[in-house]
């Protein structure tokens, strides 16, 4: 039959869902409840892991970071001293040296600024003592002048490159490679702009990742040279690193974790991570949670299936007259099975249709809540079938029950 032979019968399917609106909507609750669960779960799992990946992406996937965990007051540091030094240079140079696959390390010291000039127009930016790797580790884009090189970090040069937001705010929209900047008591050249980065969210993995466009990049050795107290010799501390690694990450964090860790007396006062890990192990921590969400989807899914079985069985019982006179006029069985199973489909349809928007407007209220969720169109033609084949699994029967009532029998039935 061509697809236009079905219309007729779509027809009819449809004007008896209109005849029982109450009816017809309990029947398809279930599908509804169950459709539409099934869209928000799949926009929660599909946000969530956009985010870890754009986070993942953000902070390098071939890169490990460690992080100095700040103390939560004077005292707490003090008795932190009296057990470990805190991150220093040796410990750069032995996680160099011991993980495994470090193609490139740099330490990193970061200074927070009390006075700036010129003023800044938006936020005081942070500045950020590294080694000239970091822009390799990093992947950095110039979009004017120059990175740093091992010169400027020997010489401890009173230069630095520009965050793009950072140079917005303190020179505005003019080329800014040749100006100057005072940064507390110290005059720095900029030699450089960076080409706006992804940033991580903050946060991400326990980091306190800093906004990559917003930072003063300046060589190390500058940092620790020109911005100490005066009078006082160069502490040899810092306060993360960043590495790049050209084997498994995660192997290269662990060992770099259990090194800081024999080297710190045992005390965790920093935090390894390997971003590249994060996306599993996020997968992990969520797999009981979606778990249960699509135990629950199944079951509502079930529940509606159940109700469109139902509902049809009672349909063949009180349209069995109706089932009676189009068997006499010509109809087969095979056209009586086809018109009940296309009108439990159509019925699941309704559902999954209604689920669909229902779905779609609880991700819109948690997004605006602050939840991570992303839909594509796939996932809307995902739960359209879904409802579909719920539909034609649970309307199967009733179909065949419709196909079987004798004829002579169905003309006298009132």
């Amino acid at each position: 039959m061509s697809l236009g032979g079905y219309v007729p019968e779509l027809r009819m399917d449809l004007a008896d869902l209109m005849a029982h609106k109450p009816r017809s909507l309990v029947t398809i609750s279930g599908m509804i409840v169950g459709v539409g669960a099934m869209i928000v779960i799949l926009g929660l799992s599909s946000g969530s892991r956009e985010e870890v990946l754009r986070d993942v992406n953000a902070l390098g996937r071939d890169s490990v970071i460690v992080e100095a965990r700040e103390a939560a007051s004077p005292t707490e540091f003090e008795r932190r001293r009296q057990v470990s030094p805190g991150l220093t240079y040796g410990d750069a140079r032995a996680v160099r040296r011991v993980a495994p696959g470090i193609a490139m390390l740099t330490a990193r010291k970061k200074v927070p600024l009390a006075r700036v000039l010129p003023k800044p127009s938006r936020g005081v930016p942070l500045l950020m003592g590294v080694e000239p790797v970091f822009g390799r580790i990093r992947r950095l884009r110039l979009q004017e002048g120059r990175f740093f090189n091992d010169e400027d970090e020997e010489l401890s040069s009173p230069v630095c490159v520009l965050g793009e937001d950072a140079k917005a705010s303190l020179l505005g929209f003019d080329p800014a490679v040749g100006k100057y900047v005072k940064l507390n008591d110290v005059w720095l050249q900029v030699i450089g702009v960076l080409a706006r980065q992804a940033t991580a969210e903050a946060g991400a993995a326990g980091l306190e990742e800093a906004d990559g466009n917003g930072v003063i990049l300046a060589p190390l050795t500058t940092v620790t040279r020109r911005f100490e107290e005066s009078g006082g010799s160069p502490r040899d501390e810092i306060d993360g690193m960043y590495a790049r690694v050209s084997g498994d990450a995660a192997a290269a964090a662990r060992t770099a974790s259990a090194l800081l860790l024999s080297r710190h007396h045992g005390l965790r006062d920093f935090i390894v991570v390997a971003p590249a890990a994060m996306l599993e192990e996020r997968k992990r921590a969520q797999a009981p949670v979606f778990a249960v969400m699509l135990l629950v989807t199944g079951i509502s899914l079930l529940a509606g299936g159940i109700g469109v079985m139902n509902i049809m069985l009672a349909g063949v019982i009180e349209r069995r007259r109706e089932i009676g006179i189009r068997r006499t006029v010509g109809a087969r069985q095979l056209d009586i099975a086809r018109q009940f199973l296309a009108e439990a489909v159509v019925i699941a349809l309704a559902g999954g249709a209604a689920g669909v928007l229902l779905g779609l407007v609880a991700l819109r209220v948690l997004s605006a809540a602050g939840w991570a969720t992303s839909m594509a169109g796939t996932a809307l033609g995902l739960g359209l079938a879904v409802a579909g084949g719920v539909g034609l699994a649970f309307g199967i029967y009733p179909a065949r029950q419709a196909a079987r009532v004798d004829p002579a029998e169905a003309i006298g039935y009132k």
